[in-house]
């Protein structure tokens, strides 16, 4: 996850702004300003000495960097211990070295790229903006049951739970893997809030398993603004929430996964052991809704829901995600067609199939149509993906041989 890498693996999925993550930890933060320029308006370059060249020449373009991070907050409120995860962007490296400056006399930052600070989320917020007056926080993962503002674990039952008067300065939700904007959709305490999603990238493979749509300028100020307002941000490109891995309720050690119904048939334990059921996003989105499911707000923007590509070509070829072959495979597709999101979003499905892949142009169809088979993620467990029959692979193999 160097610079370089970013860079080389924003252009082969498709993105033309990315996030730095981790400003706040000192070595990061040093190496980002060893590998960045001004690229104009908030936003950075790659030096021309950390860039590569084994990039197809279909997928390059442009990528512009934003300085961000993720910092946890765990501290008691109301009673309860909170853990809040809250993303931090701001426009330049002197912004980002303020609040690096104050949040080290908080905790120490160097002991993990997300640092964990004994500190409320209200005042980390305060904190931010005190230290960089154009700085956006924005609560993270906002459902997931452990570590986000809505977590049904340690978190909140609204954003003015959490911050309070500081409340107006959060204009934006991150969703989280395991929840799409109708789920969202549902309470209409959102319905002011611009809903985001990101990729959660702990590996190069895994950027862009969700990202943002912007029809603005590419600068920080004019990015920032169309999330205060929604002007200019046009939607999400989005995992199928049931992929996430804190979907439905369970108890991963016991292989046990329960809708929200069931497991409130089981009173919240684990009809095997009897411990402590972990209770998923989809239910706790039913615990504070106040709209029924398929409710739209006037004016929402929409979204795409995609499965990444190197898992559309490990379903099609009936291989592990991280084997040899999908790797082979997914080079040789962006060779020919072009980025990761052009392909799964864009491209004509005829273009696909001319180039010589009859099965992943009917996978990337029935992934567009919505057409797929997810057994929802649990308590830690990512959802597990179904597109294809094996009697439907060797049906659709042969049409391409006959093709």
């Amino acid at each position: 996850m160097s610079p370089g890498a970013l860079w080389r693996w924003a252009q082969l999925k498709g993105i033309t702004v990315i996030g730095t993550g981790d400003f706040t930890h000192p070595e990061w933060f040093r190496e980002l300003e060893a590998a960045l320029e001004p690229g104009g308006d908030g936003l950075f370059r790659l030096k021309r000495e950390f860039q590569t060249d084994d990039i197809p020449d279909s997928c390059r373009a442009e990528v512009f960097f934003l300085l961000s991070a993720e910092i946890s907050c765990i501290y008691s409120k109301n009673g309860r211990t909170r853990k809040i995860h809250c993303i931090v962007i701001v426009a330049d490296f002197d912004g980002a070295a303020r609040i690096n400056a104050a949040l080290s006399r908080i905790g120490n930052l160097r002991a993990d790229g997300r640092p964990i600070l004994g500190l409320d989320a209200k005042e980390l917020l305060k904190t931010v903006m005190d230290a960089s007056a154009d700085a956006m926080l924005i609560p993270a993962h906002a459902w997931t049951p452990h570590f986000s503002v809505f977590g049904a674990v340690s978190g909140f039952d609204s954003i003015e739970e959490c911050f309070e008067e500081m409340s107006p300065h959060i204009h934006a939700i991150e969703t989280g893997l395991s929840s799409d904007p109708p789920m969202n959709w549902r309470l209409s305490s959102l319905d002011g809030i611009t809903l985001i999603s990101n990729s959660d990238a702990h590996s190069p493979a895994k950027i862009g398993r969700e990202a943002n749509i912007f029809d603005t300028g590419v600068s920080y100020r004019e990015i920032t603004e169309a999330i205060k307002t929604g002007k200019g941000f046009n939607g999400t490109v989005e995992f199928f929430p049931e992929e996430g891995k804190y979907h439905y309720d369970g108890h991963r050690l016991c292989n046990v996964s329960l809708s929200p119904r069931e497991t409130m048939a089981h009173d919240y334990l684990c009809p095997v052991c009897g411990r402590k059921l972990t209770v998923g996003v989809m239910h706790r989105v039913e615990r504070l809704a106040d709209r029924d499911s398929g409710f739209k707000p006037a004016g929402s923007p929409g979204y795409y829901s995609i499965i990444p590509l190197p898992e559309v070509i490990a379903e099609a070829v009936n291989v592990g995600v991280n084997s040899k072959t999908v790797n082979n495979e997914y080079m040789k597709l962006l060779a020919k067609l072009g980025s990761e999101f052009r392909i799964l979003m864009d491209l004509p499905l005829e273009d696909i199939e001319a180039a010589g892949f009859p099965l992943i142009r009917e996978a990337v169809s029935r992934v567009r149509e919505g057409r797929v088979h997810i057994a929802p993620g649990y308590d830690g467990e990512y959802g597990k993906i179904k597109i294809f029959g094996e009697a439907e692979r060797k049906r659709i193999r042969g049409q391409g041989r006959l093709f």
